[in-house]
């Protein structure tokens, strides 16, 4: 990780939501201001603090707006949300083969990610032990770059419509120690083929993923577990969009818990049965 240097410029008011006032902050790493915005989470007490990822493409204010159920709940749950902006709205993840301009200067997410935490716990007294992340599409392969780069910074990780890069298109070390990870993905997804293949946005390039299955078999592999999770069907709340959700789980003692929700018939957007921010910090509260 190279040098970096922390600048904190005046927080800037942008909006309401939740009856909370918005900031927007920025820090500079290596020669680039990387902003983020965040609810001011008033006087509460070591808040848990949770990243919120865009996909490629997006910011993070749009996040913001997607996130609205789990703001509307977060000074009961004692969450402080945070929503960084991706580098000309993309992320330096671990795809090899992206064409991003985030990807191609090599620009260091996790000196990005580890001075907001820095931040965080010295402007508002979050518990570093009670770090999460969260990202949909381009976003949750951000996660899962957190989650195999900088494991020790995270309590968990949740994966939206978003799928482990192929071996031979990953250009990230891997420091393969195991932590809990969920991943919401649909069967029927044009992008992030729950099958793998090839990825194309526009008109860059991503490279090949893998399957979901293989996606989950990763990280229930490096948790240590062996033979079949246990499946459930969640209710089908909105049965109108055609689409139902089966919930596969690895849970045991001592060992990092990792989950995979199967959107059947779900496609690269959000699922109605769910509140796929709630039941990221659902499964995130249940780390604690």
């Amino acid at each position: 990780m190279g040098m970096y240097r922390l600048v904190l410029l005046l927080p800037l008011f942008i909006a309401t939501v939740a009856k909370s006032q918005v900031l927007t902050d920025s820090i500079l790493i290596e020669g680039h201001y990387r902003t983020f915005n965040f609810n001011n989470p008033g006087n509460e007490k070591r808040p848990n603090l949770v990243f919120v990822m865009h996909g490629s493409g997006g910011n993070g204010k749009e996040m913001m707006n997607s996130a609205k159920k789990l703001e509307v709940s977060a000074k009961a749950e004692q969450l402080l949300l945070v929503y960084p902006d991706g580098y000309e709205h993309y992320w330096n993840e671990c795809r090899k083969a992206a064409t991003s301009t985030a990807n191609i200067e090599n620009i260091n997410e996790n000196a990005f990610f580890d001075a907001m935490i820095n931040y965080f716990q010295s402007k508002y007294g979050i518990d570093k032990k009670r770090v999460f992340a969260v990202g949909t599409s381009g976003g949750g392969h951000m996660a899962y770059k957190l989650a195999l780069t900088m494991p020790e910074k995270f309590k968990a990780v949740t994966a939206i419509i978003a799928n482990l890069p192929d071996t031979n298109n990953l250009d990230c070390v891997e420091v393969k120690r195991p932590i809990p990870v969920m991943i919401i993905n649909g069967t029927e997804d044009p992008l992030n083929k729950y099958d793998g293949g090839m990825m194309i946005l526009g008109n860059v390039t991503l490279g090949n993923v893998r399957s979901t299955n293989r996606t989950f078999a990763y990280w229930s592999t490096l948790a240590g577990y062996t033979g079949e999770p246990v499946k459930e069907s969640l209710p089908d709340t909105d049965p109108t969009d055609g689409r139902t959700i089966e919930r596969y789980t690895y849970r045991q003692k001592g060992k990092p818990e990792v989950v995979l929700l199967k959107v059947i018939g779900g496609k690269h957007d959000y699922p109605n049965d769910i509140d796929v921010h709630e039941e990221a910090w659902r499964f995130f509260k249940r780390q604690l």
